[in-house]
């Protein structure tokens, strides 16, 4: 019986967070909130005026792979946290695959590679920034421009709306399924991420952001490993060691 139990518990604990409260629910705090898409359901977190910022390592320069870790680096700011997600591919060490800048520092360079294992090579990819002046831009990889006014950036791959159009690469409905999350800039300029709450295919995923999000420019953060920490709501994943972070601070 203590086996039974203590495989029961096990079991409960690797178990994902239920998704946040539902998309107009008056009861639902933060900025985080549940959308139900083709019969699917995601959590989409939009805070217009947050800042937004891009951690990867503390101060000794060793990678963080948790919300845990990040919350305690973070110290008395921690409070300020609106919310937190996984940000752009990483190596078996936590670190970036692709460019990586935070607070207007360039950690790692733009990969311009093409060819390559991975989402990341699935072409285009590209490069999610916020600018000095607060601005949010998703481009391709190939149209990124380096520029000293870019206090954020995180590359990943692949972009999953080009132009108001869903990446032509993606099958309506594929079969590769996983849980998957994004980001993209609405028509407002507001960066919104999302995160699947169960496996969704590519071309779903993307449908979400060209659509109800209204996003003319998206891009792929990544799979299976994709999390979020939603301190209004309680929810702080830790099923999985994550890369980057970014991180949406009250203003």
């Amino acid at each position: 019986m203590q086996v039974v139990l203590l495989l029961i518990l096990l079991l409960a604990a690797c178990k994902r967070p239920d998704p946040a409260p539902e998309m107009g629910d008056q009861a639902a705090a933060g900025p985080c909130r549940s959308l139900l898409f083709e019969g699917q359901r995601f959590t989409i977190c939009r805070d217009p005026g947050s800042r937004i910022e891009l951690h990867m390592a503390d101060r000794q320069n060793r990678a963080l792979r948790s919300f845990v870790a990040l919350e305690q680096v973070l110290g008395a700011r921690a409070g300020k946290v609106r919310f937190a997600m996984n940000a752009g591919m990483f190596d078996e060490a936590g670190r970036p695959i692709g460019l990586a800048i935070a607070e207007g520092r360039e950690v790692r360079g733009i990969n311009r590679r093409t060819a390559g294992g991975g989402n990341f090579h699935l072409q285009p990819n590209g490069v999610f920034l916020v600018r000095e002046d607060g601005r949010a831009e998703v481009v391709r990889t190939g149209d990124y421009a380096a520029s000293r006014d870019i206090r954020v950036a995180t590359q990943s791959g692949p972009m999953l709306v080009i132009d108001g159009k869903v990446n032509p690469r993606f099958d309506a409905d594929g079969r590769s399924r996983y849980v998957r999350n994004g980001v993209g800039v609405d028509a407002e300029g507001v960066p919104v991420f999302a995160l699947s709450d169960a496996p969704v295919s590519f071309g779903k995923f993307a449908r979400l952001f060209a659509g109800p999000l209204g996003c003319r420019n998206a891009l792929y953060l990544d799979g299976s490993v994709s999390s979020l920490w939603d301190p209004a709501n309680g929810r702080m994943d830790s099923f999985v060691p994550i890369g980057p972070m970014i991180v949406a601070f009250a203003p």
